[in-house]
């Protein structure tokens, strides 16, 4: 089989493709056929050796998967072969066959397209968990989005819009009409004040912000919460330039986020929370499965649309890596088998 490896922390030129022995499920594993997998900034950093509890090279990248079920190891009873699956995984998705814990392995409907499919598993899910189980965001509430026109910015707006909360999003120029179109106040970072426009806009500031970068813009993201407020930071986007780590963006986010914690401990009447959506896992695989089902649901009545940049062979995986900046607002890339 073949199978994506990274053998030294680095840009896009560490990525190579190998063909091995095929796996065997251990005691509680399946092992399963890969439809999708995702490459995500998440991946990114993991190459470049900047995520948070990364693997060390040589490893396997790959977040997320969709599958089928073709190998039951010892002690598995749940699944049964040719069972279409999704699996967060965090790395060692993109292969052409993975063995997974037969209890990550949710069952996905068999009329749905994998591509799609596979953006719920780790985009959506981390939006969707951030608003519903990290937040607690209601109807009527507002929410500003910092990077609204990138993978799960957009998921966000999405879901919001779906919940009934209104929402700021902070993006580029030449993503504004993209921002506007999914129903959110569009601010343009490079030429406005996002806290002042925020302030200006809701007068007294927004009950929710998710905050991708960390660092010392948290703590502007802080200033614009109205009291009640709830901060969630759930990234490390400027420890990474150009597909490389960047240890001056490193250094401001653990200063800058550490900051705005003591910051959140201390105020009477907002709040700092982190979200990481492996650790959310962990302990509650079983909402990690009631939040898929419910994203399925929002998937099948369309009122989400997830979507797939392009999709490459697993061959490519060089090539997906290359373009994971330049096309962070187009869609999802990702790699089928």
């Amino acid at each position: 089989m073949k199978r994506v490896v990274i053998d030294r922390f680095g840009g896009p030129e560490v990525v190579s493709v190998v063909d091995e022995a095929e796996p065997l499920p251990r005691q509680g594993e399946v092992r399963v056929r890969v439809l999708a997998s995702g490459v995500s900034l998440s991946d990114a950093q993991m190459r470049a050796g900047t995520y948070l509890g990364g693997p060390k090279p040589p490893f396997t990248p790959g977040y997320e998967l969709i599958g089928v079920v073709d190998q039951l190891g010892p002690g598995c009873a749940r699944l049964h072969e040719g069972d279409r699956v999704g699996v967060l995984t965090q790395w060692g998705a993109n292969a052409e066959l993975v063995c997974v814990p037969e209890k990550n392995a949710v069952p996905v409907p068999e009329d749905l397209d994998p591509a799609e499919v596979v953006s719920l598993v780790f985009t959506y899910m981390t939006a969707y968990q951030m608003l519903h189980r990290a937040a607690g965001a209601k109807a009527g509430e507002t929410l500003l989005v910092h990077g609204a026109a990138g993978r799960v910015g957009t998921a966000v707006l999405e879901l919001a819009a779906v919940m009934g909360v209104h929402t700021y999003g902070t993006a580029s120029a030449h993503d504004r009409a993209a921002v506007e179109r999914l129903g959110a106040v569009a601010i343009d970072y490079q030429h406005e004040d996002f806290l002042e426009k925020v302030r200006e806009l809701s007068r007294d500031g927004v009950d929710i912000v998710l905050d991708p970068f960390g660092g010392t813009l948290s703590l502007r993201s802080f200033r614009a919460l109205r009291s009640g407020g709830r901060l969630v930071i759930y990234g490390r986007q400027k420890t990474l330039v150009q597909g490389r780590k960047n240890w001056p963006g490193v250094f401001e986010w653990y200063m800058g986020t550490a900051a705005v914690a003591l910051w959140g401990v201390v105020s009477p009447s907002r709040r700092v929370l982190a979200y990481r959506i492996q650790k959310l896992r962990i302990h509650h695989q079983d909402w990690f499965e009631e939040d898929f089902r419910a994203l399925l649901e929002l998937l099948r009545r369309a009122a989400i649309h997830p979507v797939v940049a392009e999709r490459l062979p697993l061959a490519e995986a060089r090539k997906a890596h290359e373009l994971l900046d330049s096309m962070a607002a187009t869609g999802k890339l990702v790699l089928v088998s």
